[in-house]
């Protein structure tokens, strides 16, 4: 079972609350694309920051190694070590781009697979809604015009998702 972190993107200009066709379930764990191909996997996602980090460091490490008198095996096996740890981080790293964007994460949600978390997380989404929409309506009427309720928000886990908690996170 796959663990998925669920991003809200900001709120457009014209927009009175979030569209949830819009949101973003990042999995956490290794990716096979972003170990194979580490430069194609962060344009696919225009992650452009990381990959300009990934291009200065691996290019730095591999001309130390080289400079140290490597063979080309050791240098080779640098750079699959690389690719190797940007496999693991994938999700870090998405998640990283994503906060940097202004996106927000608002729940995390574990699934068989993307579609299945996606149900799960929408589920408790809807439950979520209809149980404010209620109280909301009992409370008070509510005038014509009056912006949509603020989007309900899973239940959050500690912000510690694989070895490392995310980063700005306080504790």
């Amino acid at each position: 079972m796959s663990v998925y972190t669920v991003h809200e993107p900001p709120l457009r200009l014209t927009d009175a609350a979030s569209d949830a066709e819009r949101y973003v379930f990042v999995r956490d764990g290794f990716s096979i694309w972003a170990f194979l191909f580490p430069p194609l996997w962060m344009l696919w996602h225009r992650m452009w920051l990381v990959l300009t980090g990934y291009v200065v460091v691996s290019a730095g490490i591999e001309t130390l190694v080289k400079a140290s008198g490597a063979s080309a095996f050791i240098v080779g096996l640098v750079g699959l070590l690389i690719s190797f740890l940007v496999g693991l981080e994938a999700g870090t790293l998405r998640r990283f781009t994503l906060s940097r964007r202004g996106w927000k994460t608002i729940g995390i949600v574990s699934g068989d697979d993307l579609e299945d978390a996606e149900q799960r997380f929408f589920d408790v989404w809807v439950r979520q809604a209809a149980s404010q929409s209620s109280a909301s309506s009992a409370a008070a009427p509510t005038a014509p015009g009056t912006p949509a309720a603020p989007t309900p928000r899973m239940p959050h886990a500690p912000d510690v998702i694989g070895l490392f908690p995310e980063p700005g996170v306080n504790r």
